[in-house]
């Protein structure tokens, strides 16, 4: 017997299960007074954020949440939903944060499949959520967030309580419930996968608060920085930065809709020292006016992650005052795994070869314990040359514990003792990886993923498609989007026109997810009749919009 095993047992005072919600609580016991959370005139402290938490949390709790339950935000980034990634889990329960963009079907497949026992919605939202409630077979207690600086007049309250409201309900002296196990669920995120129906991708407390240190350490963030939340905290619970800023004291400052003078103001008048935004965020930023840009006072470090943006991005932004740092990370790894971590050698390069390395995805987190491209077929490791493409697959305390109510994909997904991610990679010699493809013909627009078979599957259904095909085209504001390749019915009553395809796409389909351009042709297939989508990819490439 191992001698540092006698006698040597976890206890009480020696293992507590790892969380991220201790952040909120030790940022108020140092700095309860210090500002903590910002939108509009709307300021809160420390000692007030975690007060509100824990109000909050209690009101779930005497509605009878608990422990396994969930309970869905839709809203977008105001302190209702930062408030949530605490308050929530407090009671035991399973926060899951909706996309605000999605569709009324698709929301209504989320309500039922999580079975949500309560619905947080910013009234905005209210159009979708009542279409959704419709097919819901179970509705949940609904919570409207009224905000008083967005224009809401004209909706109609859908809620059994308002959220201040409801939060007054709470105890102030609420004891809140610590993970009996750092393996217990903290969130789900849904995730388009390749099929027509998100998946649910389940986050443990180990791994969030695992993540929130090492995307400190990645991203070298200070004590007490100022936060600027562009990503919404419903993609990753934000990148898991609602848990990481209040670990570092700093300040998160709320943006309600993406505006570019905006952002502008709020980095001068807050101090924004970092912010984090998907490529088309940079391209807006790049191609604002002189008017809607505003000399910065100060460096603001950003960090960006998707497909990967066009090299001349980061020199634009670099010019306007930012430091860029290129990341990549999937839902199912609690956010990002890989950065372009700088090496003071490359500063002598020129500044086209120094912006083709930040393209790259880069090397692993501190957080994340191996990452590797492999060939999926033999389970080995390709060469590092920049030029052998193989899978990337991904080991830690980072992946997700599986998909929520999905066994089978699960296994799949984990199979050999690895995550299999599906997108395809090159390694260069210096042990850098760069994203080539993607095997699951996931779309990344505009910070969106978004599913190619799903696309496909609605198109299919038109009377006058045969077969169609789905790949992403590159775009300079979204990054990527999405575009059709269609072999038409050959029956001539059956014509069919780009215009009534996409038009019969948004009955059933969010609108970041409708085709922006359609072409019809016969498909290139293999000798099986397999669809050649790498062939359909180069000429998407060669499409040029109608001006």
């Amino acid at each position: 017997m191992n001698k540092y095993n006698q006698y040597l047992d976890k206890n009480n005072a020696n293992f507590v299960p790892l969380t991220p919600l201790s952040f909120l609580e030790r940022a108020k016991d140092i700095y309860p007074n210090y500002e903590a959370l910002v939108y509009e005139n709307r300021n809160y402290t420390w000692s007030q954020v975690y007060e509100r938490c824990i109000r909050f949390a209690s009101a779930l709790e005497k509605i009878g949440i608990g422990e396994g339950d969930t309970v869905s935000v839709m809203a977008f980034n105001t302190p209702e939903i930062f408030e949530a990634h605490y308050s929530v889990p407090m009671t035991g329960a399973i926060l899951n944060t909706i996309n605000i963009r999605l569709d009324a079907k698709t929301v209504s497949y989320i309500l039922d499949h999580s079975e949500a026992k309560v619905l947080i919605v910013d009234r905005q939202l209210h159009p979708v959520i009542e279409k959704a409630l419709i097919t819901v077979q179970k509705k949940p207690i609904i919570i409207d967030i009224q905000d008083d600086f967005a224009d809401q007049s004209l909706l109609k309250k859908i809620g059994d309580k308002e959220y201040e409201e409801f939060l007054n309900t709470g105890d102030k002296n609420y004891i809140w419930k610590r993970p009996k196990d750092e393996w217990q669920a903290i969130s789900l995120s849904y995730t388009s996968g390749t099929t027509g129906n998100p998946k649910g991708v389940v986050y443990h407390h180990r791994g969030s608060y695992l993540m929130s240190t090492g995307s400190a350490v990645a991203w070298n963030m200070p004590n007490r920085l100022i936060f600027l939340t562009i990503v919404p905290m419903f993609h990753c619970n934000g990148w898991g930065y609602p848990w990481t800023i209040p670990m570092l004291n700093g300040k998160t400052v709320c943006l309600r809709d993406i505006n570019i003078k905006k952002i502008f103001e709020l980095i001068n008048t807050h101090n924004i020292t970092h912010f984090g935004g998907a490529p088309i965020v940079l391209n807006m930023i790049t191609g604002a006016s002189a008017s809607e840009q505003k000399k910065l006072n100060h460096k603001v470090y950003v960090l960006t992650a998707g497909a990967p943006p066009p090299s001349i991005i980061f020199k634009k932004m670099e010019a306007l005052g930012f430091e860029v740092m290129h990341v990549y990370g999937l839902t199912e790894t609690y956010g990002h795994i890989l950065q372009c971590a700088w090496n003071v050698e490359w500063n002598s390069h020129n500044e086209d070869k120094k912006n083709e390395i930040k393209a790259r995805q880069g090397v692993r987190y501190p957080n994340t314990e191996d990452v590797i491209v492999m060939n999926p077929e033999t389970m080995s490791a390709v060469p590092k040359d920049g030029k052998t493409m193989g899978e990337i697959m991904i080991k830690g305390n980072v992946v997700m514990k599986g998909y929520f109510r999905d066994k089978e994909a699960t296994e799949k997904a984990m199979s050999n003792g690895w995550f299999h991610s599906g997108d395809l990679a090159v390694v260069y010699p210096d042990g850098y990886i760069k994203i080539q493809d993607r095997s699951k013909d996931i779309i990344i627009s505009g910070g969106e993923n978004i599913s190619s078979i799903e696309i496909e599957n609605v198109l299919s259904k038109h009377p006058s498609v045969s077969i169609a095909a789905v790949v992403a085209k590159p775009d300079e504001k979204w990054g990527e989007v999405p575009c059709a390749f269609i072999e038409k019915v050959k029956v001539k009553d059956k014509d069919v026109s780009e215009k009534d395809l996409i038009d019969f796409c948004r009955e059933s389909l969010a609108g970041f997810k409708i085709p922006k351009k359609i072409e019809f042709c016969e498909l290139p297939k293999t000798s099986t009749g397999k669809i050649q989508k790498f062939e359909l990819r180069k000429k998407a490439r060669e499409i040029t919009f109608p001006k």
